[in-house]
């Protein structure tokens, strides 16, 4: 579904909070713990002084579900933003079978380098590339269950659960952001009266076929008008493969593998 060969696939880029935060050092731990997707400081836009933008930014990604009261108070006395990614990589240096397989390595690399520097005292994390943060806490619990996971499909699982925003809604459709920066498409689903369920149904279902994206590789080889449903009993859904239209595609959210969008059958 990559039609550039020539396209920059997503990468993860974490803005990093912090009391006097030394970049030096900070860059050298993104190196060591990031070096599998050579994470690196970006210098250009690291810099000393408070951000009076950080606290609205951190509680429009998702920052609520696990921030405590010290996360909060660690955003609003931060005095050094620091801003980290891996290194770019292009889609004619992947083959495909190797493009899922990769983008969860950087992932779970983005994880190590989050939980190394909050370690070494940064105060707070969020991703910018799919408008995710979480507590001091969760970042670390996250960081240690990826690190060890030993089955492709423990690693997904986890790596869903840090790097995927949802439910997003956007008029009568529910969709998540994330899943480009683990190899797959996102997915959205209509969340109108007719489609049936509540918000908790839809999420279900809509987990259920990203994890299916991430760990079956018969997802590869889906079509236009399968259907798709949580169990024999559960009603059917219609499968429609769109592209990314929701974001530019310079945006750090833009998936270029574009959405599955679930229909009522």
């Amino acid at each position: 579904m990559l039609t550039d060969p020539d396209q920059l696939l997503p990468r993860p880029v974490l803005c990093v909070l912090g009391a006097g935060l030394d970049f030096d050092t900070v860059g050298r731990l993104a190196a060591e713990a990031g070096a599998t997707a050579g994470f690196a400081l970006d210098d250009e836009y690291s810099e000393h002084g408070h951000d009076p933008r950080m606290s609205y930014a951190f509680e429009a990604s998702l920052a609520g579900a696990s921030f405590t009261d010290a996360d909060w108070a660690a955003v609003a006395a931060h005095d050094s933003v620091a801003y980290v990614l891996s290194r770019p990589l292009r889609a004619f240096t992947m083959p495909p079978e190797l493009l899922r397989p990769t983008l969860l390595g950087v992932s779970r690399a983005a994880l190590a380098v989050s939980a190394a520097l909050l370690r070494a005292g940064a105060t707070a994390v969020k991703n910018e590339s799919n408008g995710v943060a979480h507590g001091r806490d969760r970042w670390l619990r996250l960081a240690d269950e990826a690190a060890a996971a030993t089955t492709d499909a423990e690693l997904a699982g986890v790596l869903y659960r840090a790097t995927v925003k949802r439910p997003i809604r956007g008029g009568e459709v529910l969709y998540s952001c994330g899943m480009h920066l683990l190899g797959a498409p996102d997915v959205e689903l209509e969340a109108t009266p007719a489609a049936g369920g509540g918000v908790e149904d839809r999420v279900t279902l809509m987990d259920t076929l990203a994890l299916y994206l991430l760990t079956d590789e018969r997802a590869t080889k889906m079509a236009d008008g399968e259907g798709f449903r949580l169990t024999a009993d559960s009603p059917r859904w219609r499968l429609e493969h769109r592209p990314d239209d929701r974001h530019e595609t310079d945006d750090l959210f833009h998936n270029p593998l574009g959405y599955w969008r679930l229909t009522p059958a």
